[in-house]
């Protein structure tokens, strides 16, 4: 991994990743959570394991050994370098690095980057990123790249800043940002997934076996047109799944907790026996209320990619060091 590449990155390579991110913390905090190996890996979702190689001299690059779970108890296992900082007269300070893996699961082969440290004159730091590197497998790795792993790549890395960003300015443990990731994720997945079924089954496919229309025969509000407003209905519920899915506001959330509410009044309005049903609809209806509650409670201080910068601005660098390793 020795020798320079030009602004371009390494040969083959798509779109470099850029990332960029203001963080409140002075430079020597931000400096030691993304230097020291067992903290760095604490934020970076790009890493599970790093570990310093001891090194002849002070003056020599720095070699390491990083480890990426990918899940399944499979792990990638890669090596990198990195040179001594550089820190010009205004205070920047840039590291540069190299890095690559053999594992013949890695889609990377080899890449190189740097991490720019820039203080800002109100105080606090502009942190920023830009990498690229080789593909392996030919033009199946090329597409697969650009179609998926370097967005996604991207994507954690940019979220990775903003975890490292709430835990240096208001104390957030990057554990705790994962977690509540993780149950926003999954109190949103099961929101979705409780109204396109509710939309699908019961009103789209099998409309008279799952009775619902009978519950709107026996509310009495659409007198001839109940399959036209069952399908409408089942239209509306596929529509609001995506719509949380994707979207996830906090409006949103309440107006669907307020349609669920509402629904199920009707539904045991018309029909109260279904009350006393083995799963009825105010058993789905206590789900889906409770999964809005933990969607809305985690997602306040959530990490998001969106707070990055990914191209660069007038502020910031539009080149990239000419010292990347590769």
């Amino acid at each position: 991994m020795s020798g320079l590449r030009d602004r371009r990155g390494p040969a083959g390579a798509g779109r470099p990743i850029y990332v960029e991110i203001d963080v409140a913390s002075d430079m020597e905090a931000l400096w030691r959570h993304t230097q020291q190996p067992k903290l760095h890996e604490r934020w970076d979702l790009r890493f599970s394991e790093i570990d310093y190689l001891p090194k002849a001299s002070s003056g020599d690059d720095q070699n390491f050994l990083y480890l990426t779970r990918i899940g399944f108890g499979l792990s990638i296992r890669g090596t990198g370098k990195s040179r001594a900082p550089n820190v010009s007269a205004d205070g920047v300070r840039t590291s540069v690095l190299a890095f690559g893996a053999d594992h013949p699961l890695s889609l990377i082969g080899r890449g190189g980057g740097y991490w720019r440290y820039t203080p800002l004159p109100d105080g606090g730091v502009r942190f920023v990123t830009r990498f690229d590197y080789r593909t392996r497998f030919g033009r199946a790795g090329r597409w697969l790249d650009r179609l998926l792993f370097r967005p996604l790549f991207g994507w954690a890395t940019a979220w990775s800043f903003d975890a490292l960003r709430l835990w240096l300015d208001r104390g957030v443990p990057p554990e705790e940002s994962l977690l509540r990731a993780k149950l926003h994720a999954l109190s949103i997945a099961v929101l979705s997934l409780c109204w396109a079924y509710s939309g699908l089954v019961p009103k789209l496919l099998y409309p008279a076996a799952s009775g619902e229309l009978d519950l709107l025969r026996a509310l009495g509000w659409f007198p001839g047109i109940e399959a036209a407003m069952t399908s409408a209905l089942g239209v509306c519920e596929l529509l609001v799944a995506g719509t949380v899915a994707f979207t996830r506001s906090p409006r949103l959330l309440t107006l669907q907790a307020v349609a669920v509410c509402a629904l199920t009044a009707a539904a045991l309005t018309g029909t109260p026996a279904l009350l006393y049903a083995p799963f009825n609809p105010f058993v789905l209806a206590m789900l889906m209320l409770a999964a809005t509650f933990a969607a809305r409670w985690t997602r306040k201080g959530l990490p998001s990619a969106k707070r990055c910068r990914r191209r660069p601005g007038s502020h910031s660098d539009k080149t990239a060091t000419k010292g990347e390793l590769v």
